[in-house]
């Protein structure tokens, strides 16, 4: 964390001495009365900044980046100040800050008023659109960002900042996050939660400057979105679509993206329980539960009127396909015991070719349905295989979780064929109802002090050169045992973890704040 808390450092800061984060300032830099202005000489005429103490940096869950202190009073909203925006784009943000602060929401203006709070948007491609800087100074408040995202991010600080002291410090805020991807993932499929609970996780999620939910709503136990392609498959509780696209909204606002999962083709047994023709069958005629026959072209089919239909009431960049843990790959000898899709994966991929290119295809094909209604696909990492006659195509992220799988792969090999990868590291990030086989689980602790988006598997770092392909982390709920919470337990569980987690994929550096501290501090803003 780079905090300029001395005159000295403010000094630098404000000079222009980058900290190679932000290419460009938005012309807010520290003025009189601010860092600058109080680290003149003794001589210097004496103003009224100097009976203010130098500002210290805001206390926030992300902590900021970079604050450059200034002296002044900050800023405290009052009921006869103003939200004013720069350009209709912010009016969400705008009218939410707005109403949270007790503000007036009064549109775009260019007038300047004392206590103003004015959302700036600076529209600049080659910024990081998540980027923000936000000046207190003179009794105003400016929070200016290249992205809609940006700006919001920046009154998520502000708003922390009023709820924990009561007011903004005096100075300038430069912040954006290290890492892209920030998610929690919600398995909905095996414990049903309600909308509103789910509404309740993105105005959380969206306060600690998350950016994206996942929704694993179809697995052995259920599938929970209403289906008007096929609602044989859809369980009595559900998320209805009106439903979800108020979920959907919401993150939106929020500048949330949802990233739904239909996982195939194991975990799918609630489309076979409606399609039993389509499950699939060893060798001796055994059902292999929750797997489909992905020999036959029904399967296919059905996943992807699935997937085709749900594109429009899901709209945002990604797609989940899941990939795990398909059965006729756990067993010592596939071809043997599934001779079906054995001989599918010869005739199509030749004949040296196996069940694991077979399953490879498999995701390849869901990929490119996901791929034509613009999304980027990601899958799990025991759904990529090590050789064979297929290949997982190229821009499938891998959504990295495990190494306890049949064949288990390191991180390296996935980053060092120049794949993406998102950590889901099950030993830190995977909060599993009950507490099955090995699991138990997270503590915000635990993350805060030993995990960093490196650690991709177990307690070791993959090397610092592959932290570009790292995109982000996810911390995942899981409802194995799913009356072994309930739904307010799970919240209370999570918070801690998901704000330790946000915290090391914002800031590359180790935290300021000793876990105590940061515990409180979360309390504070709770």
């Amino acid at each position: 964390m780079l905090v300029a808390a001395a005159a000295a450092g403010a000094l630098v800061a404000a000079s222009g001495v980058g900290l190679g984060l932000w290419a460009a300032s938005d012309g807010d830099g520290p003025a009189a009365g601010s860092a600058t202005a109080s680290a003149g000489t003794a001589q210097a005429s004496p103003s009224p900044s100097r009976s203010y103490p130098l500002s210290r940096a805001p206390r926030t869950i992300p902590a900021v980046r970079d604050h450059t202190a200034g002296r002044g009073p900050g800023w405290r909203p009052e009921r006869t100040h103003r939200v004013v925006v720069n350009d209709g784009a912010l009016a969400d943000e705008g009218r939410l800050i707005a109403g949270e602060l007790g503000l007036t929401y009064a549109g775009e203006k260019d007038d300047e008023r004392d206590g103003d709070l004015r959302l700036v948007l600076n529209r600049d491609a080659g910024a990081n659109p998540e980027s923000y800087t936000m000046t207190v100074r003179g009794g105003r408040v400016t929070v200016s960002g290249p992205g809609e995202a940006g700006v919001f991010h920046g009154t998520r600080t502000l708003k922390q900042e009023v709820r924990g002291a009561g007011a903004a410090p005096e100075g300038v805020v430069r912040d954006e996050p290290a890492k892209q991807r920030r998610g929690l993932m919600l398995d909905i499929a095996r414990k049903h939660y309600t909308a509103d609970w789910i509404e309740d996780r993105i105005r959380e999620l969206g306060d600690l400057k998350f950016n994206e939910l996942g929704l694993h709503f179809s697995d052995d136990q259920g599938f929970r979105v209403a289906s008007d392609s096929h609602p044989e498959v859809v369980s009595e509780q559900h998320l209805t679509k009106a439903e979800v696209k108020r979920i959907v909204d919401l993150a939106a606002s929020r500048h949330i993206t949802v990233v739904p999962e239909i996982d195939s083709p194991g975990h799918l047994g609630a489309v076979i329980a409606a399609h039993p023709d389509l499950q699939l069958r060893d060798v001796n005629g055994r059902a292999v539960r929750g797997a489909i026959d992905i020999a036959k072209p029904g399967s296919a089919e059905i996943v992807d009127d699935l997937l085709d239909e749900y594109a429009g009431l899901f709209p945002g960049g990604r797609w989940h396909l899941g990939g795990d843990e398909y059965q006729a790959l756990a067993v010592s000898d596939p071809e043997a015991s599934f001779p079906g899709l054995a001989a599918a994966a010869r005739e199509r991929y030749g004949s040296g070719a196996t069940v694991e290119d077979l399953t490879t295809g498999w995701l390849n094909d869901r990929a490119a349905t996901v791929r034509a209604h613009g999304r980027t696909p990601r899958a799990w990492n025991d759904g990529f295989f090590r050789g064979g006659s297929a290949r997982a195509a190229k821009d499938v992220e891998v959504a990295y979780w495990t190494g306890k799988e049949i064949g288990a792969r390191p991180p390296a090999e996935y980053l060092g064929e120049g794949r993406e990868v998102v950590n889901y590291n099950d030993e830190f990030l995977y909060y599993v109802l009950g507490e099955p086989l090995t699991f138990v689980y997270p503590t915000g602790e635990r993350i805060y002090e030993q995990w960093t988006p490196l650690v991709l598997r177990g307690t070791t770092a993959v090397p610092e050169r592959y932290d570009e392909q790292v995109l982000g982390g996810s911390l995942a709920v899981w409802g194995d045992i799913p009356r072994a919470q309930t739904q307010d337990q799970v919240a209370a569980g999570i918070r801690l973890p998901l704000a330790a987690t946000v915290q090391k994929l914002w800031d590359p550096d180790p935290p300021e704040l000793s876990w105590e501290e940061f515990r409180n501090l979360a309390d504070e803003l709770d």
